[in-house]
């Protein structure tokens, strides 16, 4: 069964899983919600999981379509992200190998946070040498046939957040290791430049 998703900056584990299971569908047409992994996302720093949010406008009291979510330019947020990613990964096992493409995106300056979101997707899974089937809906409705709904189901807010008998948590090696236990479902960025080639595989059989 194809999975309906929202755009997500740097999805989690979780999220990936539900790329590469099968047919996904990214939802751009739904009303934008706060605080979500639309525009964070989380790693893991010396100090803990560190959230790295994209700073947008959203008019106060207003809906409005998620496509349609401008990024808010007049902030350094794109410095201060990649230094921070530097920071915790800087010494990660495959750091090196694959920071120069994600250095170059941050080198972007992007209006959309959708489009943003969409390229940061693509280059990943570039990366992890995956095809997936990823489709864009062309208008927002309530309910689809035939999918897992998971939009607001994978949420940093644990109220929202619901079951998921697909997927299950595989520990890896992880930067901090020797001073933490292992924290689960961070971004994907995390699980690539700590097990490099081996995200794939990790990522295949996290899908129950």
């Amino acid at each position: 069964m194809s999975a309906l998703l929202s755009t997500a900056y740097l999805g989690n584990i979780q999220y990936y899983t539900k790329l590469v299971s099968g047919e996904a569908e990214i939802d751009l047409w739904e009303n934008y919600r706060k605080q979500s992994y639309r525009n964070r996302c989380d790693i893991l720093t010396a100090n803990g999981i560190c959230s790295l949010i994209v700073p947008v406008l959203h008019p106060s009291g207003r809906k409005i379509r998620t496509k349609d979510v401008r990024i808010d330019r007049s902030k350094k947020w794109r410095h201060q992200h990649w230094q921070s990613i530097v920071s915790a990964y800087g010494k990660a096992p495959f750091f090196d190998h694959y920071a120069g493409a994600f250095e170059m995106m941050y080198a972007k300056e992007y209006e959309y946070l959708a489009d943003w979101n969409r390229d940061l997707m693509q280059l990943t899974l570039q990366l992890l040498h995956i095809e997936a089937s990823v489709a864009y809906t062309d208008a927002y409705r309530e309910s689809f046939a035939e999918v897992s709904d998971f939009r607001d189901a994978l949420s940093p807010k644990p109220k929202s957040r619901r079951p998921d008998s697909a997927f299950r948590l595989i520990p890896y090696y992880q930067v901090f290791s020797d001073r933490m236990p292992f924290v689960g479902n961070l971004s994907i960025i995390d699980l690539l430049f700590c097990e490099g080639p081996e995200a794939v595989a990790l990522l295949r059989n996290s899908i129950l």
